[in-house]
């Protein structure tokens, strides 16, 4: 039997007093690193949250659409998507044999690329749509525009609106004397359009130097060009001096006014809505309307490059977040519970993330070019 000596016994207890001082030491570590990590994931999904797309429902609304055939199909969306009164523009294949088909089959599926243009007939017509087509192709070659070669490059109008076909030949007929040859551009009703790849999408948005056949300097009926980059977000500590508190939560700290306290629910008058933090455009009061919600609300922006939309999960709810492109400012939500007529769409803003600026100041305080967005 071994005796210990009394001195042993306590060296002995004093080291397995360290060990447990040294586990609890290192669990509690551990447990403090662990949290820092779950806290750090927790603010790194918040900010990667999925960006969406938000799309208005065309279908039963004022918009009206026409299919534009013109050879290469990144310069003729680029024209007329900077055009008042054209909505939207997208890029696909049009009245081909089959019903699918791709950017590599279309020159075997006999499909022409194609754009197809919703506009608002209250801002431009179909006849000043065509008029403006007229302009950017040459209607008697057949299967060729600009440098383009093949049937994929012809040129044709595809309607899906029967009375608009009889608009397209009175057009037509009417500029026949205009040229020397006989216009072979196609009037047809829409078959097995197939949009476009995702690529070929706002190419030369995304490539201003791709290559084009159209002359993009010289569009009429130009949209105002309006640069996020123009609108530089101040310092954290000069946007807490620019705004109140509330102006500051809201924009800053994604939080939500009271609905109908608030200051611009109820305004009529006419002007634009800017960011309050960057002073970038948003909204026209040509676009508000009274949604009964409490806070003020519109149809559209001004322009749909101005916005960023991020998927919201907070509060148990499923919601698209609203942000300007300039100052990532948080300014509500948008859902599509607006006016079917209108294309659907509410964008439920808060009075705290912005500015109102008043038609008459316009001219004044630098936006006198969107005027035409308002009056």
């Amino acid at each position: 039997m071994v005796i210990l000596k009394k001195e042993y016994i306590n060296i002995l207890i004093i080291i397995v007093v360290l060990l447990i001082g040294y586990l609890v030491f290192t669990g509690m570590n551990n447990d403090s690193k662990l949290e820092s990590e779950s806290l750090e994931g927790e603010e790194i999904n918040q900010e990667m949250r999925k960006e969406v797309e938000v799309m208005p429902n065309y279908k039963n609304s004022k918009f009206k659409e026409i299919y534009l055939a013109g050879g290469c199909f990144w310069g003729v969306e680029a024209y007329f998507d900077k055009i008042l009164g054209v909505e939207y523009t997208e890029v696909g294949y049009a009245n081909g044999k089959t019903e699918d088909t791709s950017y590599q089959e279309i020159d075997s599926t006999g499909h022409a690329e194609t754009v197809r243009v919703v506009y608002d007939p209250e801002v431009v017509e179909l006849e000043e749509i065509l008029e403006y087509y007229f302009k950017i192709i040459d209607p008697t070659i057949l299967n060729r525009q600009g440098n383009d070669i093949g049937t994929q490059y012809r040129t044709g109008i595809f309607y899906k609106n029967e009375d608009d076909e009889q608009v397209i030949s009175n057009f037509i007929e009417s500029i026949k004397s205009d040229y020397d040859s006989e216009i072979v551009t196609e009037v047809e009703p829409l078959e097995n359009f197939v949009i476009g790849e995702e690529y070929h999408q706002d190419y030369l948005e995304k490539n201003p130097n791709g290559y084009c056949h159209i002359n993009l300097s010289d569009i009429p009926n130009r949209k105002p060009e309006i640069n996020p980059r123009d609108y530089e977000k101040p310092s954290d500590e000069e946007i807490k001096e620019k705004l109140t508190e509330e102006e500051y939560e809201i924009t800053q700290g994604k939080g939500t006014e009271p609905p109908f306290k608030n200051e611009y629910n109820d305004n009529k008058a006419k002007g634009i809505y800017v960011d309050i933090v960057t002073g970038q455009p948003l909204f026209s009061s040509r676009d508000k309307y009274d949604s009964g919600s409490g806070w003020p609300s519109f149809t559209k922006p001004i322009d749909k490059g101005l916005l960023r939309y991020l998927e919201d999960k907070s509060i148990g709810m499923e919601r698209i977040e609203v942000l300007s492109i300039s100052g990532d400012t948080h300014l509500g939500h948008v859902f599509n519970d607006g006016p079917e007529d209108e294309g659907g769409l509410r964008y439920c803003m808060n009075s705290g993330s912005l500015r109102f600026i008043p038609l008459e100041k316009m001219d004044e305080e630098g936006y006198g070019d969107l005027k035409v967005y308002v009056e």
